[in-house]
């Protein structure tokens, strides 16, 4: 009986372990890196880089290469150039919204192209690209996505701190020396190797709910930067494994759609939870001089 029960849990089979290797880092590196987009609102740089996310894998498919190649390089690409066109590699909603358009267009001509031009498409891979397939991701892709999304959770930490100072207060970071326009860059092609790897787990029509959800949940449950970053990424992680947990219980239910729901679960419930009121620091007025 015993063995009967070790036969039927999730962590017995070879492609929910794949999930779970793939999942959590990606959702660690998701939670960081959505920190700061909502810190520096940014959320709807993340918006765009879903529809990039799809534009680039329906690219590379088209000519024949790897979508997660396509993936990497588009979305990077297009990041860098929101800090391009940017102020201090800050985009503004302008000009995101207009790459945002140009790029939608290319979308739907590489969807056509793909469709009509190759004898071989495969007719699901844009359904998996909008929705993602964490569930039928091989070990190899498995491993090669968690040693990526574990690199960016690593990048992440390490400038976590000159990252919070220019992003709380630009002209004062910049006066003492912190590299603000570089930050932005880099901070920028950490958004975009986090928007392709979260596409390959919850799809890139949602990768904008693991990117932006549980770091605002976080941000509204504590006011410390350091403990709302880390809460952000354990927040994360733990949506994305009661998802996995849930779709393979509920088989009807994709881990996609699974994920969100706790994220957005996860949300909603911070509304109904009241933070104590901060202390304010007491301002000690100088007093008057002596004649």
């Amino acid at each position: 009986m015993t063995t009967d029960l070790l036969a039927s849990s999730p962590l017995s089979q070879p492609f929910f372990q794949h999930a779970l290797l793939a999942g959590t880092p990606i959702a660690a590196a998701c939670g960081l890196v959505g920190y700061f987009l909502v810190l520096r609102a940014q959320v709807f740089t993340a918006d765009a880089l879903s529809h990039v996310a799809f534009t680039g894998a329906m690219a590379a498919l088209a000519f024949g290469c790897d979508l997660r190649l396509g993936l990497l390089v588009a979305t990077v690409a297009i990041a860098l150039l929101f800090g391009t066109l940017g102020r201090r590699a800050r985009p503004d909603d302008v000009v995101i919204g207009s790459v945002f358009s140009w790029v939608l267009g290319l979308g739907a001509f590489f969807v056509s192209l793909y469709t009509t031009s190759r004898s071989t498409a495969d007719g699901t891979a844009g359904v998996s690209v909008l929705f993602g397939s964490v569930f039928g991701i091989s070990a190899g892709r498995a491993t090669a996505a968690a040693w990526l999304a574990a690199g960016i959770c690593l990048v992440m930490l390490i400038v976590a701190r000159p990252l919070l100072f220019a992003t709380v207060d630009e002209a004062t970071a910049a006066a003492r020396g912190v590299p603000v326009r570089l930050l932005g860059y880099g901070f920028l092609a950490a958004a975009g190797l986090s928007a392709a790897e979260a596409t390959q787990a919850v799809g890139s029509l949602l990768l904008l709910g693991l990117l932006a959800a549980p770091a605002g949940a976080a941000i509204r449950l504590t006011d410390r930067p350091y403990r709302a970053l880390a809460l952000s990424a354990g927040l994360a992680v733990a949506e994305t494994w009661a998802g996995l947990f849930a779709s393979y219980t509920v088989p009807k239910m994709p881990p996609s759609f699974a994920i969100m729901a706790a994220a957005t679960a996860v949300y909603a419930v911070t509304f109904l939870i009241r933070r104590p009121a901060a202390n304010r620091p007491r301002i000690r007025t100088p007093a008057p001089a002596r004649s």
